[in-house]
């Protein structure tokens, strides 16, 4: 088995100090759900506390959580940047503040590649959101809960509570606003690509974090056993990343640190094995950034080894290959790999093509 200690490269990156300057010095602990355990790193669970929508949590005895009638009802839709930097903010003596996200912490997100190898601590880029409203003056009220439906006449949201949408267990309720603020982000996008959703890892929320971390492991404790055929050995270390964008391109680097630190001692007969490979659709890598980081990003690919392919495209995704096509000579490949990790861009959640169509 692959050792489960932080004592190594891993632990002395010391990329706390840059999260802890953008979210506090306090400690962080609440982990999404208690089920993420570091990759490399002894398992802990972290204790999370969930709230029934009709029944709210008193922050304090001397603070009262039934609404002021005679302010004015903001509800917040999402904790993510945009309404957590209002919720820090905000005039709590003006209104009646309701912040609504079926996730009940804020999330740095741009180090969850640093997360997938254990390279951060998971719990550092998470601040409970109750820790946020607990440090106001006045009380304000969270739910944890989807918002699914509005009605703009009567001025309510639709909210639901559990796990997945549409689930029997769920629960309902409705709760009015004057003002709505909407900053639920965004989600991944497969563009429709066959399979993507069933076999493909994600990087958009601390539970694709513990989805990768397991998947790498697994790869690398299969492809140790002396009774599998080199092909098989050889696809199951060939790890690949679709979208050239940031989170593609972070990850990737990860990646590679992660064989080239640890793996190449901890497993050296494997480690040289293992493979990246980045699929990119465009010409270029980083398409929205500068030339010179652009090239400097090849470059460096090239130098460790990374496989890039672009101006290619991923037209579906199997259990164990994918096809790609290339948009210049128009032939098709078929993949073998390991663990894919789809960081290919964005798209609207649903609630944000509920309220357009209102």
């Amino acid at each position: 088995m692959l050792p489960f200690s932080k004592s190594g490269p891993i632990a002395q990156r010391g990329l706390h100090t840059v999260i802890r300057a953008n979210i506090g010095s306090r400690s962080v602990h609440v982990a999404e759900r208690a089920y993420l355990a570091p990759l490399f790193a002894r398992h802990r669970t972290y204790a999370t506390s969930t709230t029934t929508i009709t029944d709210p949590v008193v922050l304090t005895e001397s603070r009262k959580t039934t609404p002021n009638n005679k302010k004015k009802t903001l509800v917040l839709l999402g904790t993510g940047w945009g309404s957590t930097t209002i919720l820090k903010s905000l005039d709590t003596n003006s209104y009646n503040v309701v912040v609504v996200s079926p996730r009940n912490y804020f999330l740095f997100t741009p180090l969850l590649p640093s997360c997938t190898v254990g390279t951060t601590e998971s719990r550092s880029i998470m601040e409970p959101i109750r820790h946020i409203i607990g440090r106001r003056s006045k009380d304000i009220r969270f739910y944890e809960a989807q918002c699914t439906d509005i009605d703009m006449t009567k001025k309510e949201l639709v909210l639901e509570q559990g796990e997945e949408l549409d689930s029997a267990s769920n629960q309902s309720t409705r709760i009015n606003y004057d003002y709505l603020v909407v900053g639920i982000g965004g989600t991944y996008n497969t563009f429709g690509t066959p399979g993507v959703e069933k076999y493909a890892c994600f990087l958009k929320e601390m539970g694709d974090v513990s989805k990768i971390r397991r998947r790498i492991k697994d790869a690398i404790e299969k492809a140790s056993f002396a009774n599998i055929s080199e092909a098989e050995r050889d696809r199951l270390l060939h790890m690949v990343v679709v979208g050239g964008g940031p989170t593609g391109v972070e990850f990737a680097g990860e990646l590679h640190d992660l064989i080239a630190d640890d793996l190449s001692r901890w497993v050296p007969e494997l480690a040289s094995k293992i493979r990246i490979t980045l699929v990119e659709s465009l010409p270029n890598v980083l398409p929205s950034f500068d030339k010179k980081l652009v090239y400097y990003t090849q470059l460096m690919f090239k130098k460790t080894g990374i496989n890039l392919l672009t101006n290619t495209t991923v037209k579906k995704v199997d259990e164990k290959t994918l096809t790609v096509s290339n948009s210049v000579s128009g032939s098709e490949t078929e993949i073998p790999y390991g663990n894919i990790v789809w960081a290919a861009g964005i798209r609207a959640r649903q609630f944000a093509h509920t309220l357009r169509a209102k």
